[in-house]
């Protein structure tokens, strides 16, 4: 029979069906980006302000400043993964230069001299909030093969409902079945057409499977590449009252991008194995936009101590996913490289929403000669959710957010010292681990340096910064339980330039 189905056909599968807690932090974690000078301070701005990208920080900030500014910001990106699975070890690198922030301000100044409102201020920017290009491979001898990926999700599957119907080709029977019974079902679906597994009776009620495939130990070869991003565009007010109160307010508009794309392969079975290879690829990519809102406000007790406060509301992400898969195998059916990256399951929009934020910041003024800045950052992300919540999957997501994930406290600290045009600026960060065993992922510290030169009218910045963190990530989110272990470390290059109006 002559095949018709040339095109992507788009299928609407279950809510909340491959959704997962990766998503909630995923979204609601920010790796530091934002100005040179920002970046080389350690993000320590919350008492400072007078920085585009402290508006991420307290967005009483934009107050601080004393004339009209514009400024643009690139990056160079290094990533490097050392990664480890049953005791291999490889280092992947990823690398990528990006324009990540881009902004203005302009100050309007009280000419009234009997109004306690000495100016105020409107301000717009661009930041990356978060990078998701990386990339990292890991191989192994393990002692759980794919199988049980599929045979995780095929228990207690009628095996009459993953069957293909008389006259339907495998890939209209794939979609179908994603898109009225659920990932669930799908992933049986799979497997079986996959050749990994056999129903233990051929009977339509049957809901016991057997694996096809026989080892001991089997070798697994995974790759891992990511790619997109996650902004934020800032619309900012604040207002200066008195000489000793800055107040400010801000909308934020983020807009995501992510890609994800797993490859597989396992080999390396036992002799009498009907089966002596398997590939099985995926393909995720996510697009939404958010919303959020932060308040905050900032105090000089004196000519030297500042004090901040802010209060950054949770982001809620309206997000479409659409997966793409294709598997092979020694007994596949031989229709099933139908099942390919041209056919495509579109979920049902969803909803991711953060934490909020609270910070708190101290900063100490030495006249012209420098400063240094503390800010404290509280966020529990056990309040992270998923919804509907009132769809199964998303409930069950939800429960494991609740009881996995716990609150987060960020410690940034940041210094500069001034030699007439000259800065020399450091930093150092701290971030607990979002999870409460904090193993999964760990805590994160990044250290930072920087140096900038004022020309009058226009600041030329430069930065180095370096994060380090280690995370556990399991290649798949059933079956194959033993986790790929990452020391990941990620090196920021930026540089700012910013004309004074």
């Amino acid at each position: 029979m002559k095949r018709y189905l040339t095109f992507i056909i788009l299928a609407s599968c279950a809510i909340g069906s491959a959704q997962n807690i990766n998503d909630a932090l995923r979204y609601g974690t920010e790796n530091l980006q934002g100005t040179a000078r920002f970046q080389a301070m350690g993000g320590a701005f919350g008492a400072l302000g007078g920085d585009l990208s402290s508006l991420n920080v307290n967005p009483a900030g934009s107050a601080v400043f004393n004339n009209s500014l514009f400024t643009v910001t690139g990056s160079n990106y290094h990533t490097n993964n050392d990664a480890r699975y049953f005791g291999d070890a490889l280092i992947t690198k990823d690398n990528n230069i990006e324009l990540n922030q881009i902004g203005g301000a302009f100050v309007f100044k009280n000419t009234d001299s009997n109004s306690d409102w000495q100016k105020f201020t409107l301000a717009f920017n661009y930041d990356v909030v978060d990078n998701f290009d990386n990339e990292y491979y890991v191989t192994g001898s393990a002692v759980d093969g794919i199988d049980t990926y599929f045979l995780e999700y095929a228990g207690g599957t009628p095996f009459g409902s993953i069957l293909l119907q008389e006259g339907e080709f495998i890939e209209e029977g794939y979609l179908d079945i994603g898109a009225v019974q659920g990932f669930s079902d799908q992933q049986a679906f799979l497997g079986y057409y996959g050749g990994i597994f056999d129903p233990e009776t051929d009977a339509d009620n049957n809901t016991n499977y057997i694996s096809n495939s026989l080892y001991d130990r089997v070798e697994q070869d995974f790759l891992r590449r990511t790619s997109g991003y996650n902004s934020k565009f800032t619309l900012n007010a604040a207002s200066q009252y008195k000489e000793n109160i800055y107040i400010g307010a801000s909308l934020n508009f983020h807009n995501v991008l992510y890609t994800q794309y797993d490859q597989f392969t396992e080999s390396g079975y036992e002799p009498n194995s009907e089966i002596t290879r398997t590939t099985f690829d995926n393909y995720l990519q996510t697009e939404g936009n958010g919303f959020s809102f932060s308040l905050g406000a900032i105090a000089k007790l004196n000519d030297n101590v500042r004090l901040g406060g802010s209060y950054q509301s949770p982001t809620w992400y309206r997000l479409e996913d659409d997966l793409s898969q294709r598997i092979n195998s020694d007994l596949a059916d031989d229709d099933i490289n139908f099942i390919n990256f041209n056919i495509v399951n579109l979920f049902e929009s969803y909803t991711v929403k953060t934490p909020s934020k609270l910070t708190g910041s101290l900063a100490v003024i030495f006249a012209k000669d420098g400063l240094l800045s503390f800010d404290y950052g509280y966020q529990d992300f056990s309040q992270s959710e998923l919804r509907p919540t009132n769809d199964p999957s998303f409930q069950s997501v939800n429960t494991q957010i609740s009881s996995d994930l716990g609150s987060v406290s960020t410690f940034r600290l940041g210094g500069e010292y001034r030699v007439q045009q000259v800065s020399f600026r450091a930093g150092y960060r701290f971030e607990q681990s979002p999870y409460a065993n904090g193993n999964t992922i760990g805590d994160l510290n990044a250290v930072s340096a920087g140096i900038g030169y004022n020309f009058g009218g226009s600041k030329l910045d430069f930065a180095l910064s370096q994060s380090q963190q280690d995370v556990s990530e399991r290649l798949f989110n059933a079956g194959i339980t033993t986790p790929a272990t990452i020391d990941r470390s990620i090196t920021n290059a930026t540089l700012s330039y910013t004309i004074n109006f």
